[in-house]
């Protein structure tokens, strides 16, 4: 099974999932979408309303403005893997608790496994929390604000440029 077949297994596998809590609430899972064979892997935290509606990463508002940093450096969405520690929407846009992170953490742990990017990018609190994962530790890793903070406040927006501006001497 090639790479792409593996995740789009997985993905099959995600949208079936019953062991997150969240799964019974969300509307749709939203496994991740990108290149199967993507050197750069952005991991956010968790679906928000507009994913949940179209069961695609990084749609929103936020993700408007992550497509917009990556053009800034020469990165197109279809280049790199995007995806989130949680895969289902929490209600009412709230932090995932530990035990819905939990649950879905295998399928991240599967996704990096089967992708195996040489750079991450980690976007957020709860992502970033990743950045002792054994599995990160032989690629070159990137932990930033996530997007929607950056939108909000000024300071984290240019700090979540500066970041990109590494991203990009990295490639």
């Amino acid at each position: 099974m090639n790479k792409k077949e593996a995740l789009a297994k997985l993905a099959k596998q995600i949208r079936k999932d019953k062991k997150c809590p969240l799964s019974k609430t969300a509307k749709n899972a939203v496994p991740g979408e990108g290149a199967a064979n993507a050197e750069i892997m952005f991991i956010g935290v968790a679906p928000g309303k507009m994913e949940d509606i179209t069961g695609r990463p990084f749609v929103g508002r936020a993700g408007k403005f992550l497509t917009k940093l990556m053009k800034q450096i020469g990165l197109k969405r279809e280049d790199v893997f995007i995806t989130s520690v949680e895969k289902f929407f929490p209600p009412d846009n709230r932090p995932p608790k530990p035990k819905e992170i939990n649950a879905c953490m295998p399928y991240l742990m599967q996704q990096l496994r089967i992708i195996n990017p040489k750079i991450v990018v980690l976007l957020g609190k709860v992502a970033e929390k990743m950045k002792s994962e054994p599995i990160l530790k032989n690629k070159k890793v990137i932990a930033t604000a996530h997007p929607s903070a950056g939108m909000r406040f000024p300071k984290i927006g240019a700090k979540i440029k500066r970041d990109f501006q590494k991203l990009k001497a990295l490639l």
